[in-house]
């Protein structure tokens, strides 16, 4: 396969991807064909061992890229994750530039364009297992595969680590525009993270909205079990609230009542 072949299906390719390519080549080769092409403008480097196809007729100053597909190949394992993955759904109430993904391996932050990638270690119960944890997607987007989490798995993630889904206003909403969720995955997910107050937060959110997501008393018996046998505060922010049964969360009032509803 000659580069011009190679670049015309890899719109984001790494440097193993494009060595493979070019099986017969020295990898002295293969690092001086990639320079050269990125001298020439035909490919930009977003990273050590990352790169960006550009466009015929396009200029490497100006070149974009679908940033969920750049972050799948931050890392070999690498999953938009989070506010990003449901931002991938076309499910979140604003758009952020900055993208989370989960991966195992060492990597660190970078920029690419307006986008900051942000890795993330998967949850300690879920690291070491082969699949992460489950609900994760293979889905073509900028004409490659993007590894992204399912809406279930994001909900659970955000509610799991909310400064990654932004405020609560911001998790309310967005978790709102998705219309139905696999309430079974969602528990199961939640009930693997083996944290008590992550399963609170799930069941309370469920049975804020058990008529919208058709929640049954069996799905919340489900999480009750496993909720805080002591009254916890919704966030490390400790502010004030409501106590709430059966969860035994102490829930702000504007979470509880959402307030930003009003505003609207």
């Amino acid at each position: 396969m000659s580069s011009e072949d190679f670049f015309a299906t890899h719109p984001v390719f790494t440097h193993e991807e494009f060595s493979q390519s070019r099986r017969r080549r020295s990898p002295r080769t293969v690092d001086s064909l990639l320079r050269k092409h990125c001298s020439s403008g035909r490919i930009v480097r977003v990273r050590r061992g990352l790169y960006v196809t550009v466009p015929p007729g396009s200029s490497a100053d100006a070149v974009e890229a679908d940033a969920y597909l750049v972050a799948t190949k931050a890392a070999v394992d690498a999953t938009v994750s989070h506010h990003a993955a449901l931002q991938f759904h076309g499910r979140t109430y604003s758009m952020w530039s900055r993208l989370t993904f989960f991966t195992r391996h060492p990597t660190r932050a970078f920029q690419f364009g307006a986008t900051e990638f942000v890795p993330i270690r998967p949850p300690k119960a879920v690291a070491d297992l082969p699949d992460i944890g489950g609900g994760v997607d293979l889905v073509m987007s900028g004409g490659g595969l993007v590894r992204v989490t399912t809406c279930e798995r994001a909900m659970v993630d955000v509610l799991h680590s909310p400064t990654l889904g932004g405020s609560w206003e911001e998790i309310w909403r967005s978790l709102e525009m998705v219309e139905f969720f696999d309430l079974n995955a969602v528990i199961s997910y939640a009930l693997a993270l083996r944290s008590a107050m992550t399963v609170a937060r799930v069941g309370f959110f469920l049975e804020q909205h058990r008529d919208a997501l058709f929640v049954e008393d069996a799905h919340l018996e489900t999480l009750v079990e496993h909720a805080p046998k002591q009254a916890r505060y919704f966030d490390s922010s400790r502010e004030p609230g409501r106590l709430t049964q059966p969860w035994n969360l102490i829930v702000p009032e504007p979470v509880l009542r959402r307030t930003w509803e009003e505003l609207a």
